[in-house]
């Protein structure tokens, strides 16, 4: 048999080399084709500022590649004539001299081989193309544009002028506006924003400019405007005093302000004036792009005022009153709606609207964050009962949601606080848990609640359970206390192992271990030596209380013997009753 090795397998390749060499003639023999005709040509008389030149300038778009190097044949003739004039060029533009065409209507267009543009046609009085305007700020007001235009030095009445702007951020020009002659206002312009302007003009007869250099510009600086939003920063404390002021600026005050007078009264009637600077913030002062915060305590303060201030001018001084100190308590229930987008608060409204109310302030504040960091506030109208937040929530991560009124004037009012989570995990171990006291019958645990910054979540519960029979749940308010649970019905002197762990809406977490064993019987000894100390006590205290009592009687106290009362002499052996015994 013969071996056909490899012969077996060439078969296959070759025909799919045939393929592929097929398919590269097809895409080869179609590139070959007639090729594009150019784009209409373009013709001018270009001008400068004292003069136009006299020859026509012509441009057109290959639509090719310009890296490819082609001939181009630039064709015109005059309108009434059939005499025409041709010149070969390797470029997409090209010039028709002066001598080359007289004034009148003139037929324009390029070749590229058999490829043939369409016809431009033009009177040659009508193609004068004047330079780019010279753009200039008014100096009465920035928001106004003026330029120069040179038709007057050529002799020519001036024509309209289009006008395009955008912002420096944006490469996109926004807008086109046309019919202008020598300057325009620009309305409305947004603060603290650079605009590019460009503009083109033509004479009253002829072509539009070329656009003219950019020119930028922007708002005048003016007074801040409005108030600013001032409230304080207290971490997840809300009824604390060792807060921080802050407050928020608006879009029209974040670039013009210079910097911020802050004044703080305080209750023992002093007060205290700050002047800091917004362009070098140092220590006292941290600013973003839209909030700031006064690293200065609000201890002992009963109010505080802020304003912005600029060289034209100051806003409004914002006010804001210390609430009362007190133990924080929850008036009011909220609930939360979070993710790790968006946070939603919800409350009902009060029972009993009071006229006094003017509005809600809603905050959050993520725990362990320093002043300024992890927070923001709003302010809602009283007749709505919903605040809304967008911003990114940590996973695992503590946020506390404060809820507070204020009045008509201006006291503050905590109403309640709530912990919540963008999403929630395990918790960690109890890191302290023992015996708290031991007897035969019964045990008293002890343990410390899972850290805030541990808990990874709302801790719903505490489970407890005794040799993994019993499971007991025990609750987990309040979460800051220590907390103790009894554990009744044991057996005396039984070893026993008990367990804890916290428990979150994703489940339990770790187990913490501790062992005791019971007393084997209740200790009587030191009782009974108690009571017999007390029965001795008591009788010595009753036999002084005899005593006193009957010494103050005159014959003998039947209650006593008789080694309690005093010797009385005997009068038998006087010596006097026995001598008058013998004279009788």
């Amino acid at each position: 048999t013969r071996d056909l090795g490899p012969n077996v397998m060439a078969t296959p390749r070759t025909r799919w080399l045939l393929s592929i060499l097929l398919v590269n003639l097809s895409n080869c023999f179609t590139l070959a084709g007639p090729p594009a005709p150019p784009s209409l040509p373009e013709c001018y008389i270009p001008c400068d500022e004292e003069n136009c030149t006299v020859d026509i300038h012509c441009t057109w778009d290959p639509k090719q590649d310009p890296q490819i190097p082609t001939n181009y044949s630039l064709h015109w003739e005059a309108a009434n004539t059939e005499e025409g004039h041709v010149i070969n060029v390797t470029s997409s533009n090209g010039s028709i001299r002066r001598e080359d065409f007289s004034n009148g209507e003139l037929r324009v267009w390029v070749q590229h081989g058999s490829a043939k543009s369409q016809e431009a046609v033009f009177n040659t009085a009508e193609i004068i193309k004047p330079p780019p305007p010279k753009v200039i700020s008014s100096n009465q007001e920035p928001s106004v544009i003026e330029w120069n235009s040179t038709c007057e030095r050529l002799q020519l009445s001036l024509g309209p002028c289009d006008v395009r702007h955008r912002t420096e951020a944006d490469q996109v020009w926004l807008k086109e506006e046309n019919g202008f002659h020598s300057s325009y206002i620009f309305y409305s312009p947004q603060p603290c924003t650079v605009y590019e302007l460009q503009v083109r003009c033509a004479c009253a007869t002829g072509l539009m400019s070329d656009w003219s250099a950019i020119h930028k510009m922007q708002n005048k600086e003016n007074a801040p405007v409005g108030e600013l939003d001032v409230w304080r920063d207290c971490g997840i404390s809300p009824a604390s005093f060792d807060c921080v002021l802050t407050w928020k600026l608006s879009v029209s005050q974040t670039c013009l302000i210079l910097g911020y007078d802050v004044r703080l009264s305080y209750n023992n009637g002093t007060a205290v004036s700050s002047n800091v600077s917004a362009a070098e913030p140092r220590g006292q002062l941290v600013c973003n792009e839209m909030q700031c915060h006064f690293n200065s305590s609000l201890k002992d303060v009963s109010s505080v005022s802020v304003s912005a201030y600029n060289a034209d001018g100051s806003t409004v001084p914002s006010h804001l009153a210390m609430p009362i100190s007190g133990k924080e308590k929850n008036e009011q229930a909220i609930l939360l709606k979070m993710n790790e987008e968006n946070l939603t608060v919800f409350w009902d409204l009060p029972s009993q609207l009071t006229d006094n109310l003017k509005k809600y302030v809603v905050q959050y504040k993520q725990a362990g964050c320093p002043p300024g960091q992890g927070f923001d506030w709003i302010k809602v109208e009283k007749k709505h009962t919903t605040g809304f937040f967008k911003g990114q929530f940590k996973k695992y991560t503590p946020y506390q949601v404060s809820l507070f009124t204020v009045s008509n004037s201006s006291k503050i009012h905590h109403l309640s606080s709530v912990i919540g989570y963008s999403c929630q995990g395990t918790p960690s171990r109890v890191s302290s848990f023992k015996v708290f006291s031991i007897a035969a019958t019964r045990v008293t645990l002890l343990w410390e609640p899972v850290p805030l910054s541990k808990q990874n979540g709302v801790i719903l519960y505490y489970q407890i359970g005794v040799d993994r029979q019993n499971v007991y749940n025990v609750s987990a308010s309040p979460q800051h206390e220590n907390k103790t649970f009894e554990l009744l019905h044991l057996s005396p002197g039984q070893d026993y192992e008990v367990w804890i762990r916290a428990v979150t809406v994703a489940g339990p977490g770790g187990n913490t271990t501790t062992r005791f064993k019971t007393k084997h019987h209740e200790d009587f000894a030191l009782l009974i030596l108690v009571l017999l100390g007390l029965i001795i006590l008591g009788v010595i205290c009753l036999s002084f209380v005899l005593l006193s009592a009957c010494r103050g009687e005159s014959k003998a106290c039947p209650l006593l013997p008789l080694c309690f009362y005093e010797k009385v002499p005997d009068p038998r052996n006087s010596h006097i009753f026995r001598q008058m015994k013998h004279q009788v």
